[in-house]
């Protein structure tokens, strides 16, 4: 009986052994088969960012474009493991392992800062809340709402009405926005049989806000538009149209979608509304000239309103709106060509799209163009050609340059003190840091060059006789992968 029983308490010992070593092979696996790390959460006054090691570049992308933080320098983190960049921002390294990092940033600089207008106003360093909100964006090429529950906000002339729908129980609802610099008890909202209501008078492009509903700041849940503005804040998003799109006809078709360059002709991301008459889309375009088509339940038509058309890659048409002011395009001379295109990063080089109207004098061709800076070149029957009335040239990858256009410039680069250097360029993110591109002209004993700017960061250096050097009189810059800096410079709206 001893020995049986020996026998019998060994065996069970043994089992549960061998079930305990499966259970940690179960859950090794299960540990390695968890997706990585990748976190951004406000806690105790702070924002934490937390990482796997083993991220892919292409969930990194997205997570940072997801909290918009594409500037805060992880990438260059992962790259090269050095958090200089990170630490010139405020955030402080709170854990690297093999396995995960985490950094973290105060919200604010004082903790008895709550309100999150507070917050955004405590901030505005540099011109960073007007840069942080603007209505106008280079980035922004269109913009379409899209609630649920409820219709758009209605429009009328330039004003736009808000609503909160219920919250019938509260005492004084407010509505705070970029459009009032977030001041939380000034624009107050009137009540009704369903809700509140506020009229604001707005310019097209892009508005943020937010309700204070009893001193509580809280986003339009019937809004799926929102935004973390990169301080704690997810705020609604609210975009005052400039344009309709009308599709009359087709009462029995399905759906009708539209697409265009303004959204790289996605097929299935604009979806238009039905009404008595037809179809039709509010939306925001920036200036600028832009190409369309409708897609009736999946045939593509251009718009029989619309006489304007220009030639596509399928030997057919596409629909064109001009939004602004038009520029005349003009090339003297080759009346003899048969055919002229103009071409270039306005319209992505696309060389079949625009041709030129033949005149006495050459050719020319009124295009809308909004404020920046573009790289172009006239197809003269096949054969590329610089614009011989624009003197700015700017290098490409063929190395035979393309003519440079620079439409409302916003900023005068200056490097003081340079007068013995033969030649000195400016590059940065707005160039792609092309250091043979934008040759500045000499003043006296400075260098000077006008150009047009994006609202919001901008990082840049000079190049001087071949040498890359920060700006010596901006004491604002970051760090970077060379361990060299950029210069920074804030525009604002």
């Amino acid at each position: 009986m001893e020995i049986n029983t020996d026998r019998s308490c060994l065996l069970r010992l043994l089992r549960l052994c061998w079930c305990t070593l499966l259970l940690g092979l179960a859950l090794q696996v299960q540990t390695y088969a968890q997706a990585p790390v990748k976190k951004y959460m406000v806690r105790d006054g702070k924002m934490f960012i937390e990482l796997s090691k083993k991220i892919s570049p292409a969930a990194l992308d997205s997570f940072l474009v997801q909290f918009n933080l594409t500037d805060v320098g992880l990438k260059q983190f992962f790259r090269t493991q050095s958090a200089d960049s990170l630490f010139q921002q405020g955030w402080r390294m709170e854990q690297n392992n093999n396995q995960v990092v985490v950094f973290s940033k105060p919200l604010m600089v004082f903790e008895d800062i709550k309100d999150p207008v507070d917050r955004i106003i405590f901030s505005d360093k540099e011109g960073y809340r007007q840069a942080l909100f603007p209505v106008i964006n280079q980035n922004v090429v269109f913009g379409h709402n899209r609630f649920k529950n409820k219709k758009a906000f209605p429009e009328k002339d330039s004003v736009v009405t808000f609503y909160l729908r219920n919250a019938l129980q509260a005492r004084n609802v407010f509505l705070a926005g970029s459009f009032n610099l977030w001041a939380p008890n000034k624009l107050t909202m009137a009540k009704t049989d369903s809700g509140w209501i506020a009229r604001v008078p707005l310019q097209p492009g892009k508005h943020w806000y937010k309700f204070v509903v009893d001193g509580n700041w809280t986003i339009d849940s019937e809004n799926q538009l929102r935004e973390n503005d990169g301080r704690g804040n997810v705020n609604s998003v609210y975009y005052k149209t400039n344009t309709v799109f009308r599709l009359p006809g087709y009462p029995n078709a399905k759906r009708v979608y539209l697409a265009g360059s303004f959204n790289n002709w996605r097929e299935r991301d604009l979806l238009m509304n039905k009404t008595a008459k037809g179809w039709e889309l509010p939306l925001f375009l920036s200036q600028g000239t832009h190409i369309y088509k409708y897609i009736v339940d999946g045939e593509w038509h251009h718009d029989p309103t619309n006489p304007e058309t220009v030639p596509n890659e399928h030997n057919s048409v596409n629909s064109i709106l001009r939004v602004g002011p038009t520029r005349l395009f003009k090339l003297d001379g080759y009346t003899s060509a048969k055919a002229v295109f103009l071409a270039g990063s306005f319209n992505n080089w696309r060389d079949f799209e625009l041709p030129m109207k033949k005149t006495a004098t050459g050719w020319e061709l009124p295009y809308s163009i909004g404020p920046g800076n573009y790289s172009y070149k006239f197809k003269v029957d096949n054969q590329w050609i610089l614009d011989p009335a624009n003197p700015l040239k700017v290098g490409n990858p063929e190395g035979t340059g393309n003519s440079y256009l620079i439409i409302s410039p916003n900023h005068t680069f200056r490097l003081k003190n340079y007068g013995k250097a033969k030649e000195v360029y400016v590059a940065g993110d707005f160039n792609n840091w092309d250091p043979k591109a934008l040759l500045m002209r000499k003043e006296g004993n400075d260098w000077v060059f006008n150009v047009h700017l994006p609202i919001g960061k901008n990082r840049y250096k000079f190049i001087v006789d071949g040498e890359w050097i920060i700006d010596p009189d901006n004491k604002l810059w970051e760090q970077n992968e060379h361990h060299t800096g950029n210069s920074i410079i804030w525009i604002e709206q």
